[in-house]
């Protein structure tokens, strides 16, 4: 054998690698093709669906122009609403009339084809999503349309479909500015609570990312609780105002708190802290009794407890109380708040074990602080109505009870 001649298989075939050719893309005759289907079916979504079912077309390919056809009647130019070239047909849903009993057959029809062809839920959000950030290119009619095909869509649970491929599309500034996202949104909320409850749309709005953020659904300018609660009360949403203020009064409490807290551990000047909570008190509106509620969870939660040592406990806890009695003073200014602060110390007593020896030490010394009066602790005493641990707590506080009557006797 030469050196240059080469050793052979004999019979072996030698395979070449075939190139991967990809058949082109052509959206348009897949258009055509399922836009006939809707006309020869004239519009029947039961017709329609079984001769889909039917047919041969390549729907994972052409996954989002199925739902163009479905939506607009036929194909939209890329990165718009407005239609393209090729067949058409009247029975889409933006053709339909703004009505629920009009759009939910669609709706029926859709989650039909998705259970069929799940892999189609990946489409039907990129449609929607396109449409949602192209507001502004549809009409008015069209877009409460689109916010009642969304609504149902929730409310028949449509195969999966993720509320944040509704809702964050929705936040462009451009959308947001103009309105059409308060308005598109709010006939979403209308249509969705026809059918569902308040909790049902707050935990579509969790999972979409927006429920502590409604306020940016309003343009810059209207960006205020009241215009939220003006709008959706005019817009017969009365529930979901109550909701919202609901919420705002405890993100409030919870900033107050905080503040308060830091105030409390850094050991600030009382005169400072006091102006602090008088400040947000006004600011934000908040009831006198949560205001004393949020006090002593705050004085307590700084206390530096031990695990086993109770006389500690004790002393650390009367401690604070002296400390911060001052604090107490000013906002337990009436009997119904001292005595609503008596109810607090004793579910804290109540509910954490390494206090509840402690409930009569702690009401005496804020009687001795002037903060709780001889009258708020008797009333308490004979007529609470807090029944956690009260039989306990009363016998703890009966030799000073017993004290409080002699001496009023005495004078």
């Amino acid at each position: 054998m030469s050196s240059k001649e080469r050793p052979t298989l004999g019979g072996t075939r030698i395979k070449t690698r075939k190139r991967n050719i990809a058949a082109p893309l052509d959206p348009a005759a897949f258009s055509d093709a399922v836009v006939q289907i809707y006309l020869d079916n004239a519009g029947d979504l039961e017709l329609i669906a079984k001769s889909i079912e039917s047919s041969d077309l390549n729907f994972s390919r052409y996954g989002d122009t199925f739902f163009e056809v479905v939506f607009t009647g036929g194909r939209t130019q890329p990165g718009t609403t407005k239609p393209d070239e090729g067949e058409r047909h009247p029975y889409s849903i933006i053709e339909c009339e703004p009505k629920r009993e009009v759009i939910l057959p669609s709706v029926i029809y859709i989650q039909k084809i998705l259970r069929r062809r799940p892999f189609l839920i990946k489409n039907l959000e990129n449609v929607m999503q396109k449409f949602l950030q192209s507001l502004e290119l549809f009409e008015e009619n069209e877009r409460k349309k689109l916010a009642i095909f969304t609504a149902l869509a929730f409310s028949q649970k449509l195969s999966g479909l993720p509320p944040e491929t509704v809702f964050q599309p929705l936040l462009k500034d451009n959308l947001v500015a103009k309105g059409l996202v308060l308005s598109f949104i709010t006939d979403f909320f209308k249509e969705y609570l026809i059918d569902n409850s308040l909790d049902d749309l707050i935990s579509i709005l969790k999972r979409g990312k927006v429920e502590d953020n409604l306020l940016e659904f309003f343009p810059p300018t209207k960006r205020t609780n009241e215009s939220f609660s003006e709008h959706f009360r005019k817009e017969g949403l009365v529930a979901l105002v109550e909701y919202n203020e609901k919420k705002m009064f405890e993100v409030k409490l919870k900033e107050m708190k905080s503040a308060l807290t830091t105030q409390i551990t850094e050991e600030a000047d009382i005169s400072e802290v006091i102006e602090n909570v008088k400040v947000r008190v006004r600011d934000a509106k908040l009831p006198d009794i949560e205001v004393v509620r949020v006090l002593w969870d705050v004085l307590m939660d700084a206390v530096q407890w031990s695990g086993k040592n109770q006389q500690q406990n004790a002393n650390s806890a009367l401690r604070q109380v002296k400390t911060w009695a001052e604090l107490l003073n000013t906002f337990c200014t009436t009997g119904k708040l001292e005595l609503e602060l008596m109810y607090k110390v004793q579910m804290q007593c109540y509910e954490d074990a390494k206090l509840m020896k402690l409930f009569s030490e702690i009401i005496r010394s804020l009687y001795e602080q002037d903060v709780l009066a001889e009258d708020t602790i008797l009333h308490w005493f004979r007529k609470g109505t807090n029944t956690k641990g009260r039989q306990t707590f009363v016998k703890a506080l009966e030799p000073f009870v017993n004290w409080l009557e002699e001496a009023e006797e005495e004078e």
